[in-house]
């Protein structure tokens, strides 16, 4: 290969970019405008849910439990009511999407030491909210039925005596504060780097036959592989410059923990950047229209990575011909990846499979785009 012939062809390439607003807002512009619209906006933490009330007993044992539910800071305690019908309006209109009924005789069965039960309603319209919601309520009443408990045998045997209860401490490791924009961002890079690598590089070898530059390629002594080289290098350039801007964002933005090792990180983001220019490249060479190359590397990187790589929805809950799709998903592997390193700060010895798989993929991608290329008019 001639490597004067490849910096020609990335000289040209470098120029349209630069002429071509388009291509700029792309490439920079737009994963930027997708990392800041999803770390914000996307979000699997379940807090402030609307809460309403009706409190039938108005007592000072209602009202301890009241608290719980309003100091909670996984409920947000918007109104109290007297009524279901109220209750009902609230769900409609989305104003509550859960509502907590006591009853009249809450405070005279406590003090009894009878069992008594306190009313959840849920809107199930959104299951995700209310599996959630109703967790978070059990466990708040079933944590005051507890001390009632043990207030009750402690009035009993004495102040003095000691009880026996398990102690239980947890320790949340790798997410500490157990935030899921933590768990996304990383997957967002991924995600945000197949899709904008992929539809950086499926218009370039279609645009020089529609524009009918390729005949000019074609009558030079210009070789296949020194043509894909050089239009990977712009975009390759670029897409080094998304990662950068991207890892920035997370730590100085999004105050995203990184734990692991930054080498590391770009190493195998930049195997990862290949394969997937790579795949923009074939796509752009077995189409040869501009259009059809967009909409083929939408349909084959964005569902796939949105969908399938595990970055909102876990793999292990699909069904398994599903999970046995998500295998050819590259987007799955880098997730974990990133995730891996951000998190848990693992090296190569633990994700070797997953680094493995972007090798071959890379490689087999490159290879393709290459062997698919004929200097020559069909």
């Amino acid at each position: 290969m001639n490597l004067l012939r490849i910096r020609a062809v990335a000289k040209k390439e470098f120029l349209h970019i630069i002429r071509d607003p388009r291509s700029l807002g792309m490439g920079i512009a737009m994963p930027l405008l997708l990392l800041f619209l999803f770390g914000y906006a996307l979000t699997l933490d379940v807090d402030r849910v609307p809460l309403i009330v009706w409190d039938q007993s108005n007592s000072q044992e209602s009202r301890e439990l009241l608290g719980r539910f309003s100091g909670s800071r996984y409920f947000d305690l918007r109104s109290a009511t007297d009524n279901y019908r109220a209750i009902e309006r609230a769900i409609d209109t989305r104003d509550a999407v859960i509502a907590l009924v006591i009853p009249a005789d809450f405070a005279r069965r406590v003090a009894s030491g009878r069992k008594t039960s306190v009313q959840v309603l849920l809107d199930g319209s959104d299951p995700n909210t209310a599996t959630y919601a109703l967790g978070y309520a059990q466990s708040i009443v079933s944590g005051f039925s507890r001390d009632i408990v043990l207030r009750q045998i402690r009035s009993s045997t004495g102040s003095e005596a000691r009880l026996a209860q398990l102690d239980v401490r947890p320790r949340v490791w790798f997410n500490t504060d157990m935030v899921s924009r933590n768990y996304i961002f990383p997957g967002l890079i991924a995600v945000i780097m197949m899709i904008i690598a992929a539809l950086l590089t499926s218009l370039t070898v279609a645009r020089e036959w529609e524009t009918g530059t390729m005949e000019q390629l074609i009558s030079t002594p210009l070789k296949g592989p020194e043509l894909i080289l050089g239009k990977l290098i712009p975009y390759f350039t670029i897409g080094v410059l998304d990662l950068i801007l991207a890892v920035l964002v997370g730590e100085f933005i999004f105050d995203i923990p990184f734990r692991g090792s930054l080498l590391l990180l770009f190493a195998l983001s930049l195997i990862f950047l290949v394969g997937a220019l790579s795949l923009g490249i074939l796509i752009s060479i077995v189409t040869k229209n501009q259009l059809v190359a967009s909409q083929l590397a939408l349909v084959v990187t964005m569902l796939p990575a949105f969908l399938l790589s595990g970055f909102i929805f876990p793999i292990e809950n699909m069904p398994a011909p599903i999970q046995g799709i998500t295998h050819i998903v590259t987007a799955r592997y880098f997730v974990t990846i990133l995730r891996g390193i951000y998190l848990k700060d693992v090296g190569l010895g633990v994700m070797a499979g997953p680094v493995a798989l972007l090798v071959v993929f890379a490689v087999v991608v490159l290879a393709l785009s290459v062997r698919k290329f004929r200097k020559k008019i069909e």
